[in-house]
């Protein structure tokens, strides 16, 4: 087994050294499927801007992800199809002006949306887009007036309740709402052969989700919270216009997108038309040239990412090539280490609003992210840097200054969120908008709180009873399953969450006899696969249980198998099976190996990260290397 370990890593850290990029950084794509893809070429085809090559590439990839029943899916076992992506996929397609009805193709994928109740039945951010471009009407009472930009972050309730991915998408679509903006060309095609009744395309149809107690009852407190601001309605009309528009330019990045965000700047890019941009406006081209420079290419085809991983693939690859033996003076090292030391924040951002003692010092997700700094990012970018920053006394400033956002961070239930603190307020919850949990909220969650304690147990000794890592285990107790499991909400899903917690809690000196460790480890036993892997369905993020997939994936027996090692003083029979899976299994082309491992929002969107199959595994192989063979 030893040499059989040995090879396979050797073989894993040549692969990624093969792949760097010329910056230090790694650029393995962040494939969210065809949403971005279609989303671009009606942007494109509405703002005039004929790019051939590009819309006819998205036309090829859109069509390859099509299924024998004509649907399109989020992810490989999804029963049927997924109809909000396949009116996406049809919409956009038509857009192109590349196919039409008559297709064979297309009039399957027609068939399929008619047969799931039509074109009413997608989701809410679907509709809007569906609004902006003209297929719907506007409802008469949108969600939010315009004027609560205005409310403080003191008052009982303001825009900056929302989490920070909510907030910058929902600001754009309360002023397109407001302006009950629609733009259309000659070309834009009509779905309206995708409503089942006349009925159905009526207002109240479209939106009857907007018809609950819950929505009144929270449409009559901003209402209310309206009246209280001291103005005269038109200047306070303006001031909240004028907000709203300040509110999105001065959180664009480099590139000229909205936090580097695809969805926030697509919508952001209608709302400046609202208001009277024109289509050739500077701010409109930059950020078409962001949104462009997102592309990369899978499998021959070109995929528009919904934002660039490069933080998040750096830092996670250097850490697992330092985990498997390279020093970090390594030229790759180095070079990764140099790029991540680049992309540390020094502006501030929302995130003030909630943790207003804080000092900027955090890492983003993205290649030019600068004002968006996240929990996992910034302490998997301390991860890959601390041998480095802690042997050179004159970088200890950027070494303090991430651990200190990091701290600063924790919430008041001891959990950790992503972005911002303390910003879980349960009323958004009853929003009726799918995904509002996470959408609408940053709550802690298992896996950045057990994250970021193995990070400070094993990076910066701070392990129980010292105060932050005590709350952290505690709310992480607090949290499991009753099947022994936790829930992650940034992976698929359980797997993801009790390898964070059972790691996390390890670092931070928990005993591994404690009853919540063992009754992890039980679980993860017990769900072993008979070929010594774990696979994990997304339906387990849709069903909010652990839902198998049926069949072994590598980045999740990655996962299972480096808790097992965490929390194991010798090789057990799981661990051994697991192993053998992973050495086995990583060099054979599976359609496990494109499996979404990332969600973004359940039954919405799911994220296949590239480099997965590649960290994950050397990282398990390294840890099962350095604690049971070197020894």
């Amino acid at each position: 087994m030893n040499q059989h370990v040995q090879s396979e890593i050797n073989r894993l850290v040549h692969r990624l050294k093969q792949d760097q990029s010329a910056d230090g950084s790694w650029n393995y794509p962040f494939d969210t499927g065809i949403t971005a893809d279609a989303y671009m070429i009606i942007l494109l085809k509405i703002l005039d801007m004929e790019d051939t090559p590009l819309i006819e590439a998205l036309v090829k990839r859109i069509e390859s992800k099509q299924t024998e029943n004509g649907s399109w899916k989020l992810f490989q076992d999804e029963k049927d199809g997924n109809v909000t992506v396949t009116i996406e996929a049809y919409y956009g397609l038509l857009f192109s002006g590349l196919r039409n009805k008559n297709h064979p193709h297309m009039r399957k994928a027609k068939q399929f949306i008619l047969s799931k109740g039509g074109i009413k039945q997608a989701k809410m951010l679907t509709k809007m887009m569906l609004t902006v471009t003209g297929q719907y009407q506007w409802p008469r009472l949108f969600p939010i007036p315009l004027e609560v930009v205005l409310l403080p972050p003191t008052f009982f309730v303001s825009i900056y309740d929302l989490s920070v991915y909510g907030r910058v998408n929902m600001i754009p679509l309360l002023l397109l709402g407001h302006k009950k903006f629609q733009i259309t060309t000659p070309d834009t095609p009509s779905l309206k052969d995708l409503f089942q009744t006349r009925e159905d395309s009526s207002e109240e149809q479209v939106w009857e989700e907007y018809r609950t107690e819950e929505y009144r009852s929270f449409f009559s407190k901003l209402q209310t919270g309206v009246k209280t601001l001291i103005g005269y309605p038109d200047y306070l009309h303006s001031l909240a216009l004028d907000s709203t528009k300040r509110f999105m330019l001065d959180r664009l990045e480099p590139d000229g997108t909205l936090y580097n965000y695809f969805g926030s700047t697509f919508f952001m890019i209608f709302a400046l038309l609202s208001i009277g941009y024109s289509k050739r406006d500077p701010v409109i081209l930059k950020a078409i040239a962001g949104l462009k420079g997102m592309a990369c290419s899978i499998e021959g085809h070109t995929h528009i990412q919904f934002t660039t991983p490069h933080v998040w693939n750096t830092s996670l690859i250097s850490y697992a090539l330092q985990e498997a033996g390279m020093p970090f003076k390594d030229k790759a090292v180095k070079s990764a280490n140099q790029y991540l030391l680049s992309r540390q924040h020094y502006m501030y951002g929302d995130w003030l609003i909630h943790n207003p003692d804080a000092i900027p010092g955090g890492w983003g997700f993205s290649d030019l992210n600068t004002m968006n700094p996240d929990v996992d990012d910034t302490t998997a970018s301390l991860r890959a840097l601390a041998k480095q920053l802690q042997a050179k006394p004159d970088n200890r400033d950027s070494w303090q200054r991430g651990v200190a956002f990091t701290i600063s961070m924790q919430n008041d239930d001891g959990g950790f969120p992503a972005f911002e603190r303390n910003n879980d307020h349960k009323w958004l919850q009853l929003l009726p908008i799918e995904g509002s949990k996470y959408l609408l909220t940053d709550p802690s969650t298992a896996d950045l709180t057990g994250r970021t304690l193995e990070f400070l147990g094993n990076y910066t000794n701070m392990k129980k009873p010292e105060e932050v890592s005590k709350r952290a285990v505690d709310w992480l107790l607090e949290d499991q399953k009753r099947d022994g499991s936790w829930y992650g909400r940034w992976g698929i899903c359980y797997l993801y969450g009790t390898w964070s917690a059972l790691t996390g809690m390890k670092a931070a000196g928990q005993a591994t006899g404690h009853p919540s460790i063992q009754k992890a480890l039980t679980w993860l036993k017990k769900i072993q696969n008979e070929d010594g892997g774990w696979g994990e369905s997304c339906y387990s993020d849709i069903k909010q249980r652990y839902i198998p997939l049926g069949t072994s994936t590598l980045t999740h027996t990655a996962w299972a198998v480096d808790a097992l090692i965490s929390a194991s003083e010798k090789p057990t029979a799981e661990i051994e099976k697991g192993i053998a899976y992973l050495i086995r299994a990583g060099q054979q082309e599976s359609w496990t190996n494109d499996y979404p491992a990332g969600q973004g929002m359940a039954d919405f969107l799911y994220i296949h990260y590239h480099s997965y199959r590649y960290i994950y595994p050397l990282l398990a192989l390294s840890h099962y290397n350095k604690k049971f063979l070197e020894t």
